[in-house]
């Protein structure tokens, strides 16, 4: 990523994967739309955030994570440079992730994923890898600033320049 660019990046999950923990993490000052929900509150709309890194600005975007947001997910994603698929390393593979998977890689989006929770009771990383066995993946937690940051980091200097003319 050149010095002084602007990049969109849009993270995406199933619920309760810990978008909006990564977020927070990323930046303490991120704006949140949620709703009270059984078992807390949900993102509804979006989360968003920045995160500079010398003369770079990195923008993120977190999407709400029931199916039933495809909508909003599709705007959100529109534009972006890169994404990244969260996923907590102590549920299942469903067809949900999958879905999400299958899209940015059937749109040549940029992508990485990030396992959550890696070192929770009932994880299981290595499932996950196997899964995905040519996905590039890091093992994060959505609550290690410094862990997030570096991978966050990592990915964006992956990303190809001036994807989207930023």
């Amino acid at each position: 990523m050149p010095d002084n660019k602007k990049c969109k990046i849009v993270i995406f999950g199933a619920f309760g994967a810990g978008k909006t923990t990564l977020i927070k993490t990323l930046d303490p000052g991120s704006s949140h739309v949620e709703a009270n929900c059984a078992g807390g509150t949900t993102t509804v709309a979006l989360d968003y955030g920045r995160v500079q890194v010398n003369e770079n600005h990195i923008h993120i975007f977190g999407t709400p994570g029931q199916e039933r947001f495809e909508f909003a997910r599709e705007i959100i994603g529109r534009g972006m440079d890169g994404a990244i698929l969260l996923v907590d390393a102590t549920c299942p593979i469903d067809d949900f992730i999958h879905h999400i998977y299958d899209s940015l890689s059937a749109a040549g989006i940029p992508f990485v994923i990030f396992l959550n929770r890696c070192d929770s009771v009932g994880a299981r990383p290595e499932l996950i890898q196997k899964e995905f066995n040519t996905a590039v993946i890091a093992k994060v937690s959505a609550l290690d600033r410094n862990q997030s940051l570096d991978a966050l980091c990592a990915f964006v200097q992956t990303l190809p320049p001036h994807r989207n003319g930023h």
